[in-house]
């Protein structure tokens, strides 16, 4: 791309930051700082967006992650032009302001975006100005890898083989060594004026002894988890005491790393980890990859069940039950201890969100997408095509979903992946004196077993809010009247 001309021998070229605040593998950056042609790195907060707007969790890490690029562009001299309000017109302005002649960005998929995306950039050409996207978000573009009928994929494992089968990711580009900074001055919003950060009182103080949102933090990131964790992925993944997950969920939702660095920054691993682990996490970033395919061909995925029958589902509704679950006072220790995991850091470990999920629409018999909203506004990962497509799988209502009649016992869950209960004791303090034996059944314990302890159920800790058979019997038994009506 050469934008120079008689007329306009420097015309700035625009990159439009949004869901890939890096500097690395940022094809559009790339683009732009070989065209020789001043750059202008612009970030837009659109409060518009209608597609999912970003919970309290994200918005501290997208106030961290900007401050972060903004120092890293500042090292090439580069400054990030911040800026609040419908993006069309923001980048009017912009192009108004400083001649700018190209606007450059990288591709995101939420159904929403991309329409709105295709009109920005049909009414820039229309302007007679160059407009350009390019990958980064995903290892494939969702709509072109089809099934043998030309459809959408809906079970994940042929759609591991396809794209496991025809597609090499390209290899990352590297970050620009040199950008040509526009001469001109361009107004900038202050991000502490954004007001992205929580008030008081502070319920993120805990956040950044768990993360470093930047680029620099994702990178620390993975190579802590290859030279660490990745030998032992396959199994340890199932044990939330244990570090033995990527974390990098939240790196990837904001765009701080891409999947193909992630790809082939393993590579050199290959011989050294047992082929199960090395698979096994790349079938995870995969699903990823899925889910992504999952809300780009339907686009109501994030509101509509994809299985119709679940909409004669006789869900319950129970503000004082979600007001618990939500709060981590179910009286089920595994439970419990993953909702106040996910507020206090932010984060909850695979495992155990597929427990508190089943807990939710399975137990109480609480909408999936009561969850949903709870886990967007509370994770700092909350990517809206997994977190969408992740809620429907628990419920049974989505693609390739688990079974409904698959109800985790909360009881056998926590002793199997967390037998010594030390994931329980780290935040459900409450119950860190209780024995091994009754850690994930403290109401079993004798009375001198909980004195000892020093709890009172009901008191110092809840007793449970369901049974768990009765609470089966009575999901089975909506099950079937949902079935029944569906018929």
């Amino acid at each position: 791309m050469n934008t120079s001309s008689p007329d306009l021998p420097t015309a700035p070229v625009i990159v439009w930051f949004r869901n890939d605040l890096r500097l690395h593998d940022n094809l559009a950056l790339t683009a732009a700082a070989n065209s020789g042609q001043p750059v202008i790195p612009v970030y837009i907060l659109e409060e518009a967006d209608d597609t999912l707007p970003l919970g309290g969790a994200q918005r501290w890490w997208l106030h961290h992650s900007l401050a972060s690029l903004a120092d890293k562009l500042k090292t090439l001299d580069v400054p990030l032009v911040m800026r609040r309000g419908a993006a069309s017109d923001i980048l009017l302005d912009l192009i108004e302001e400083t001649g700018a002649c190209s606007v450059l960005w990288n591709r995101r998929y939420a159904p929403a975006q991309i329409e709105r995306d295709s009109a920005i950039k049909e009414e820039l050409r229309a302007r007679d100005l160059t407009v350009e996207s390019f990958d980064g978000q995903l290892l494939h573009e969702p709509t072109r890898l089809k099934t043998g009928s030309g459809g959408a994929y809906r079970v994940y494992t042929p759609f591991w083989k396809a794209l496991s089968q025809s597609i090499a990711p390209r290899a990352p580009a590297p970050a620009p060594k040199k950008i040509k900074a526009c001469d001109q001055s361009i107004a900038s919003d202050n991000l502490s004026d954004w007001d992205l950060l929580p008030g008081k009182p502070n319920w993120a103080k805990a956040f950044g002894e768990e993360w470093t949102p930047g680029e620099d933090g994702a990178h620390d990131r993975l190579d802590q988890f290859l030279s660490e964790a990745l030998a032992d992925y396959g199994e340890g993944r199932d044990f939330p005491a244990k570090s033995l997950t990527s974390r990098l969920s939240p790196h990837l939702a904001f765009g701080e790393i891409s999947p193909f660095q992630i790809w082939h920054a393993m590579e050199p691993h290959c011989d050294e980890v047992p082929s199960r682990d090395f698979t096994t996490f790349r079938k995870e970033l995969v699903w990823r990859e899925f889910c992504w395919h999952l809300l780009v061909a339907f686009p109501d995925l994030g509101t509509e069940n994809f299985n119709g029958d679940f909409d004669a589902f006789p869900w319950r509704d129970s503000s004082e039950d979600l007001t618990r679950w939500q709060q981590g006072m179910t009286g089920y220790p595994i439970v419990d201890a993953g909702m106040r995991q996910l507020w206090q850091t932010g984060w909850m470990h695979n495992r155990v969100r597929m427990i508190v999920g089943s807990f939710l629409v399975k137990h109480l018999l609480i909408h999936w997408r009561h969850g949903e909203a709870w886990f967007r506004d509370t994770l700092v990962d909350a990517d809206p095509a997994s977190n969408t497509a992740n809620w429907q799988w628990i419920a049974g209502s989505g693609a390739d979903a688990a079974p409904y009649f698959r109800i985790f016992n909360p009881i056998l869950q926590g002793e199997k992946f967390d037998a010594d209960g030390s994931y329980v004791r780290r935040f459900v303090p409450e119950l860190a004196d209780m024995p091994d034996s009754h850690i994930h059944k403290p109401w079993e314990a004798s009375k001198s077993a909980l004195d000892r302890a020093g709890v009172k159920l009901g008191d110092t800790y809840p007793r449970p809010m369901v049974e768990h058979q009765g609470a089966r019997d009575r999901a089975m038994a909506a099950y079937k009247e949902m079935k029944g009506k569906a018929a």
